[in-house]
């Protein structure tokens, strides 16, 4: 009875000292740990605020690319950026003669590479005050610092602010940031 009362203890100390190591290690994104040792979709698919963004990626038959080796840097757009579209954008985007647009609405949120928020700020500075991106769609993204924080700037003039950087997987980086980015 004192074994088994000290074992079980111990095991709780023990989990109480590794749940920390483990938050420290892995960043969480919409309540969820992020595994480095993830691909960017298994990651994604646990994150409670990245819910559309992964029906999205289904949607347009791109699981199994943002599964894959890359490496790639995807900006991911949160349930709340998708929520600023017009009313019934969204909708439209999921519908299955929708898929090409969807798809190059997705894949204008991911450049080729891993680049992380330093190696942003870097080309940003080096550009002046801002880069540009060529993103798997084929248009530019430019990248600005606005402060303090990185920014992106689409195609149509609109913009998004990295609200979480440096969420790394086995296969690239993830920025979440909290619009959505719209080729021409």
């Amino acid at each position: 009875m004192i074994r088994s009362t000290l074992n079980a203890v111990f095991l709780a100390v023990g989990l109480t000292v590794a749940a920390p190591a483990l938050a420290e290690t892995s960043p969480m994104v919409g309540g969820a740990p992020m595994l480095a040792d993830k691909t960017i979709v298994e990651n994604a698919s646990k994150a409670s605020n990245l819910t559309t963004l992964v029906a999205a990626v289904k949607a347009a038959g791109l699981a199994d690319t943002l599964s894959g080796k890359g490496p790639f840097t995807v900006f991911a757009p949160t349930n709340d950026a998708f929520k600023k579209l017009p009313a019934g954008t969204v909708d439209s985007l999921l519908k299955p003669e929708m898929k090409k647009t969807l798809t190059g609405v997705l894949t204008y949120h991911v450049v080729p590479g891993k680049l992380d928020a330093k190696e942003l700020m870097a080309k940003a500075k080096m550009g002046g005050a801002d880069a540009n991106l060529k993103t798997v769609e084929g248009q530019v993204l430019t990248v600005k610092m606005d402060g303090n924080r990185l920014a992106l700037i689409d195609q149509k003039g609109g913009g998004a602010i990295v609200e979480q950087a440096d969420v790394n997987q086995s296969n690239g980086v993830v920025h979440v940031i909290d619009s959505v980015l719209m080729p021409k």
